[in-house]
């Protein structure tokens, strides 16, 4: 009998490690995305570092935490813009969320200030593939596989002009290209679109407004992403489409599982790694500790916006701090903006938190999020319910699926007032039912056979050493649009219907007229005689 603290997962998630060590070591070629997406990729880059692989990351010149110094090999590009024009561009589009939200799921994103920013991340392709230097090299490397984040498209570019495997890594696909490129069913009658923030029981109504949404991103997503088609057409030097990028992909590895998601179809080659940031909590530093050990019994609540999120339009932030000070908790707030003049005494600001140490804290009472995946699995891992206010993009759905849980309380951040945050987390720290359904999410996401970090280590090497993963690959990306949904087989069978149909009515006519047609026709001839 094992002993009783060694985890359960141990032994095949040992296996999985020592089967992925049996291969020599291989070259890997790594396509980030800068920002949060960044943070957790890193830790499987770095992961794999120890078992002897060769990784080299290829990134921009211009970017926020991709130059940070790093424990493999960078090369970079230069860019057409400034860190000014990069900044620039993505406040704007987060001020624009402080003023007004998208409602309707992708398709009113697709006009939104998010173009600009995305506009900017596109053209990083155009300017890789210019430096003549850089691409003889990585043709010269013969790597084993690409590593990438899908976000700016231009690691799927990378991809298919070296015909190298891909690993894709992602908290899901913008637009219907999962669907796509990995030849996934997707019902609309049960899986709902994203940002819609519905759930998988849809009215009538709902349902309506979720297939229109379906049929919109396939008539309008290849408009958003015609820059990103232009350039890796332009790269390849033959016009492609996104699914054309998107469905050569070996391996998908989401960040994200069923805790948070709702049951779906998944293909072989979809592999769910969600919570693969969580940590276990580490000690706090003496400032941290002192903080939480005078919040007394009332315990901590720990609130951020992401890294990527630290300002906020200052009456909004006046009413956030009156509603923090009406509550006996020590609130911890990330936040690098103005200081609100009625600041509470509860409420400490600080510029950096360690978020998930803090969260696994006996005395978090609360967590205080904008529903990134990163926080969401941060609070599932250590069953802390939630007071969500989510901003943009995949935040919406996060929240939802947490809210119809019983796991936490969703704001509209534009409309809520004080009154609105200060309910909110009196209703998730008094209500025991919160804590004890974020507690039951906490353990259905834990128990698991192995590690979501150690899985996403096995699969990328298993990728390298197969040269990809061809056997998971479905025949359905063989297929036509007719051929996949069987409408020349519909087509024939209904053809030889129709046939026998008009044999049979034929031969009825005919029998009919040889039958009965003929005594008429004597009948009519004996009158006349008669006559």
């Amino acid at each position: 009998m094992a002993p009783a603290d060694i985890p359960a997962s141990l032994p095949l998630g040992l296996c999985l490690l020592l089967a992925s060590g049996f291969g020599h070591a291989g070259k890997l070629l790594v396509v980030p995305m800068d920002g949060s997406h960044w943070f957790t990729m890193q830790m499987v880059v770095e992961k794999l570092l120890p078992k002897g692989h060769e990784v080299v990351v290829v990134v921009p010149e211009v970017s926020w935490q991709l130059g940070k110094p790093l424990n493999f090999t960078v090369k970079t590009y230069s860019v057409s813009h400034t860190q000014e024009d990069l900044n620039r561009e993505f406040k704007f589009f987060i001020d624009s969320q402080w003023k007004t939200q998208q409602e309707g799921g992708v398709l009113p994103l697709l006009t939104s200030p998010a173009q600009g920013f995305f506009e900017l991340l596109f053209s990083h392709c155009r300017s890789l593939f210019k430096d003549k230097k850089l691409v003889e090299y990585l043709k010269q490397s013969s790597f084993d596989a690409v590593f990438l984040d899908p976000f700016d498209v231009c690691g799927l570019t990378v991809a298919k002009y070296f015909s190298l495997p891909s690993v894709v890594f992602s908290r899901g696909i913008f637009c219907h290209y999962l669907e796509e490129g990995s030849q996934c069913p997707s019902p609309p009658s049960y899986v709902p679109r994203g940002i819609l923030k519905l759930t998988d029981t849809m009215t009538f109504k709902e349902r309506v407004w979720n297939l229109l949404s379906y049929m919109g991103e396939h008539a309008f997503c290849p408009s958003f992403f015609k820059t990103a088609t232009d350039i890796a057409s332009e790269v390849l030097q033959t016009p492609v489409t996104m699914t054309d990028l998107f469905s050569p992909v070996s391996v998908w590895l989401l960040r994200t599982d069923f805790t948070l998601e709702l049951p779906r179809p998944v293909m072989p080659n979809v592999i769910h790694i969600g919570g693969i940031n969580c940590h276990q909590r580490k000690p706090l530093s003496k400032e941290f500790e002192a903080y939480v050990n005078a919040s007394g019994e009332h315990g901590i609540v720990v609130f951020s916006l992401g890294s990527m999120v630290s300002e906020i339009p200052e009456k909004k932030a006046m009413e956030i701090a009156e509603a923090l000070g009406r509550i006996p908790q020590t609130v911890l707030w990330r936040y690098t903006g103005t200081r609100p003049s009625n600041l509470a005494k509860n409420t400490i600001l600080v510029k950096w938190l360690p978020q998930n140490d803090l969260l696994g804290h006996p005395k978090a009472r609360a967590f205080i999020t904008h529903s990134g995946s990163h926080g969401i699995y941060e609070g599932i891992c250590n069953g802390v319910p939630m007071v969500m206010m989510p901003l943009f993009g995949d935040q919406m759905d996060n929240a939802k699926r947490m809210e119809t849980r019983g796991a936490g309380v969703t704001l509209n951040v534009l409309e809520m007032t004080a009154d609105d945050l200060e309910n909110a987390l009196k209703t998730v720290i008094n209500n025991k039912s919160y804590k004890e359904n974020i507690m039951r999410l906490s353990s259905l996401h834990k128990d698991r056979p192995i590690e979501p970090l150690d899985l996403a280590v096995f699969w990328v090497e298993y990728v390298m050493r197969h040269k990809g993963a061809p056997h998971l690959r479905p025949a359905a990306h063989d297929l036509t649009w007719y051929q996949y949904h069987s409408l020349d087989v519909i087509g024939f069978l209904l053809a030889i219907v129709l046939t026998v149909v008009f044999i049979v009515y034929k031969s009825c006519a005919y029998g009919c007229r040889k039958c009965f047609g003929g005594k008429g026709r004597v009948k009519k001839s004996h009158k006349s005689k008669t006559h």
